[in-house]
């Protein structure tokens, strides 16, 4: 086929991939310690050309059979924020009822949303109707859609960190309310309700480990061999 490149020599038209020294490894180390789900934030708000780029970026993301499935809705509306803050309040409530003893009254301490003081508000909805794609990757596993969008949340919390803007996920809520509050198509799976805003304080290490909830545990304890 003309144009196609020789099998096993490398295509004269390819872009040249950018060379990483190693101060941007060591950079990229730090950023990824320093990512962290931050719930305090300051009084400060987010310049809209930022936000835009945050977006941009994070619709680099990688998505199965380029399905590009994430859908990004700024929530900016009073009486919508104040739905989705009673939303979080009776599922914490929920949550709250489901632990006993010393572990219900540290769960009762922690600070688990900053959903009154984030001036960015941003809920990440799957498509999981969208024709783009084709389907492809999707027909054993469908829920590499959602796993895309996952992708897309994880590479925004790196650039916002990146820029010095902290992210916090929200996750106790009740997704169907939330999509109604929202008033976003029934094909629409919440993914992600996502905080952002400068932090208050800055942590190399997750709240809830100081908290004492949880600690991060080693990777040795994380890796299989079979």
């Amino acid at each position: 086929m003309s144009g196609a490149p020789t099998s096993g020599k490398p295509d004269a038209g390819a872009a040249r991939a950018p060379a990483f020294d190693a101060a941007f490894v060591d950079a990229f180390h730090d950023l990824l310690g320093w990512r962290r789900d931050v719930r305090r934030f300051a009084d400060a708000p987010l310049a809209p050309a930022l936000v835009e780029t945050l977006l941009a970026q994070a619709h680099m993301a990688p998505s199965v059979g380029n399905s590009q499935p994430w859908r990004f809705v700024l929530v900016e509306d009073d009486a919508r924020r104040e739905a989705i803050r009673e939303n979080f309040r009776k599922a914490n409530a929920e949550a709250l009822a489901s632990y006993d003893g010393e572990r219900a009254g540290l769960y009762a301490r922690l600070k688990l949303e900053g959903l009154t003081a984030a001036p960015v508000q941003l809920a990440v909805f799957c498509d999981e109707g969208t024709c783009q794609g084709d389907g492809l990757g999707r027909r054993t596993m469908p829920e590499m859609l959602a796993y895309s969008c996952v992708c897309a949340v994880n590479t925004l919390w790196l650039a916002a960190r990146a820029r010095g803007v902290g992210m916090g996920w929200v996750s106790i809520l009740d997704p169907l309310r939330a999509g109604e509050a929202l008033e976003v198509p029934s094909g629409w799976r919440l993914v992600a309700y996502l905080c952002l805003g400068y932090p208050v304080e800055e942590h190399p290490d997750p709240e809830l480990e100081r908290a004492g909830w949880e600690a991060r545990s080693g990777l040795s304890e994380r890796i299989f061999r079979r």
